[in-house]
């Protein structure tokens, strides 16, 4: 008896119990606020790798929170030029929007520390520069001055040096060059004769193909192939010494971004470091692809000539130490990273150098 009336009295508190979860868990969901943002990314919607991770924070963002976040997001040009994110996240003309932050070394150079420096950290030292190397609280206060709070949300890996209609064989062939490229490296290979010209993604093709620039870089293979550079330049250099691990950020209005519940602004922190790796993941997988059509298509692959390798690399730090000397934002944070940068380059030469340098340096083994 006393049996039957434990299962009686133990099916209806279980009973009780889901009827309770059923009525608390919308109640739960009604006291999250709605949210809705918009996202102006710098990138067309053609690259789906790297327009897409924006993609992807929205919709992570939005199934944590039961569609109560939601970010719209927007592709270069449809509501915010491609080279104007950081200026409409300032002002408040949109809650945020997903960029590469040496777009805006013109305003700041120490900027270009939140993506990439010429010869500098690759995806994985930059990751960890800025998650556990001191990097993310450097850069935030930074970024303050802007009204910003910036989250890594994807990283390209180390990109090609880009598409040229003649042979770079010489320091000399670089000057007077029309060179699309982005970021800090404008300035060093201004030094060397080169002329930088920084232009959006989307605007790159037509002037590759009117002859108004020389050459152009974006990122690699899967991209480079999609936007057809390959179709107006023979020449396909390697390695983007000036974007060893360029990150991707996004970046968040300040003001809007402390207006969030605290579950809302973990949600968003967690969303962009799922991007971050998953965007390095995609490209590593779509390159090696991309790159064999190239190739077949007819791209003659080229490495830099050392000469030019090693002029690059002493011109970079020319400017990093004449910047330090009238720029204080600009030392305290490059003195930082450089001295990560020399520790961790220590570190990797021992396990991660002579292990790749081995296996990319040996035959096939043999079969059975």
């Amino acid at each position: 008896m006393k049996r039957r009336e434990f299962l009686t009295t133990a099916g209806v508190g279980t009973a009780a119990a889901a009827a309770t979860a059923t009525i608390a868990a919308p109640a739960i969901a009604q006291s999250m606020p709605e949210v809705k943002w918009r996202c102006a990314s710098s990138f067309p919607k053609s690259l789906d790798t790297i327009y897409g991770a924006a993609e992807e924070v929205a919709k992570r963002v939005s199934e944590a929170t039961d569609g109560k976040f939601q970010i719209r997001v927007f592709a270069a040009n449809e509501i915010v030029p491609a080279l104007q994110v950081l200026d409409a996240v300032q002002n408040a003309t949109i809650q945020c929007g997903h960029t590469v932050s040496y777009y805006y070394v013109g305003k700041e150079p120490t900027l270009g520390f939140d993506a990439s420096m010429p010869f500098g950290l690759n995806a994985r030292q930059q990751m960890a520069w800025m998650t556990h190397g001191g990097g993310l609280e450097l850069m935030r206060e930074v970024f303050k001055a802007y009204n910003i709070i910036q989250f890594p949300a994807g990283n390209t890996g180390t990109q090609m040096g880009g598409w040229f209609r003649k042979e770079i064989k010489t320091v000399d062939d670089l000057k007077g060059l029309k060179y699309r490229i982005g970021g800090y490296a404008g300035k060093v290979l201004t030094r060397l004769g080169t002329v930088p010209q920084q232009i959006a993604g989307g605007d790159i093709y037509p002037s590759l193909e009117k002859g108004t620039i020389d050459a152009a870089e974006w990122v690699g293979p899967h991209d480079d192939e999609k936007l057809g550079f390959n179709k107006v330049a023979q020449y396909y250099y390697y390695p983007g010494w000036w974007e060893g691990g360029p990150q991707v950020s996004l970046l968040v209005n300040n003001a809007e971004y402390e207006a969030l519940p605290k579950a809302y602004k973990a949600i968003l922190d967690q969303a962009c470091a799922a991007a971050n790796s998953s965007m390095l993941g995609k490209y590593d997988v779509y390159n090696m692809n991309a790159l064999k059509r190239l190739v077949a298509a007819g791209t003659q692959l080229r490495p830099f000539p050392r000469e030019v390798m090693q002029a690059c690399y002493q011109a970079a730090f020319d400017t990093y130490e004449e910047e330090a000397k009238t720029n204080a934002t600009f030392k305290k944070v490059y003195e930082a990273w450089r001295k990560f940068r020399d520790e961790e380059y220590l570190w990797f030469r021992v396990a991660e150098y002579t292990f790749d340098s081995f296996v990319y340096n040996s035959p096939a083994p043999k079969k059975g």
